[in-house]
């Protein structure tokens, strides 16, 4: 972590800043339920343990002066079970951009701190929530502008990509123990792999990994799109097009 470690909990508003309906301020960490039980009051009843995924309805006091700072919603979901694997509360209030501040700016005076950008990916990728291509996969979600790239992006962040890749690393791992065995123990009377089987299964790997490598073009063709140049004479519809 550049800002922290790891233990400590981080907070951010989660939507795009704007003025819309609904506006989220995640927290994740160890101290996300004690910040949420300093700053939250639910409405027309006493405070009370807040149990895991269960929205409740109640307000959002400023932590020197109790000033409400707005009626929200706010869901505790408690660890491992969350996209961080760590104690996660997301407040969702009404989306302005100086309501969303005033919640996070209380959520950080009492014990947070502000998260870096893609913090909260980094730290399902550490906790072995998301692998790294899953991890990068996030990015490409939310930037995806067609249907096939939203498509791409989905299914290497499901882990279709992990587990093509996860193939290949042990169809090369078990053809590396078979040489190994054969090597290091030669009177055992293990199983012999001739080398036409050998070579037979390398290739169908060397295969396996071209065509992985080849949807790399692809992908980055959906995910960066083309850079054209429409030439022609004055005045023949190319700003139609």
């Amino acid at each position: 972590m550049t800002s922290g470690e790891r233990g400590d909990t981080i907070a951010a508003i989660s939507t795009p800043l704007g003025t819309g309906g609904i506006g989220i301020v995640r927290i994740s960490g160890p101290q996300s339920l004690a910040i949420a039980g300093r700053l939250f009051r639910r409405k027309g009843k006493s405070p009370s343990a807040l149990l895991s995924r269960r929205f409740y309805t109640g307000e959002i006091l400023h932590p020197l002066d109790e000033r409400v700072l707005d009626e929200v919603l706010l869901v505790y979901m408690a660890s491992p079970k969350t996209y961080t694997r760590e104690d996660v509360v997301e407040i969702q209030g009404h989306s302005g951009i100086l309501v969303l501040q005033e919640i996070l700016e209380a959520v950080l005076a009492s014990g947070a701190r502000l998260a870096d950008p893609g913090e909260f990916t980094k730290r399902a990728f550490l906790n072995g929530r998301l692998d790294l291509a899953q991890a990068e996969a996030v990015i490409d979600l939310i930037q995806a502008k067609t249907q096939r790239s939203l498509e791409i992006a989905h299914g290497q962040r499901t882990g279709r990509l992990s587990q093509e890749v996860q193939a290949l690393q042990d169809e090369i791992l078990d053809l590396l123990a078979l040489l190994e065995a054969d090597i290091d123990f030669p009177e055992e009377g293990l199983p012999e792999v001739s080398r036409g089987e050998l070579l037979r299964r390398l290739e169908v790997n060397r295969r396996g990994l071209e065509s992985l490598l080849k949807t790399y073009e692809e992908g980055k063709l959906y995910r960066e799109g083309l850079a054209v140049v429409i030439v022609g004479r004055p005045n023949v519809g190319k700003s139609s097009l």
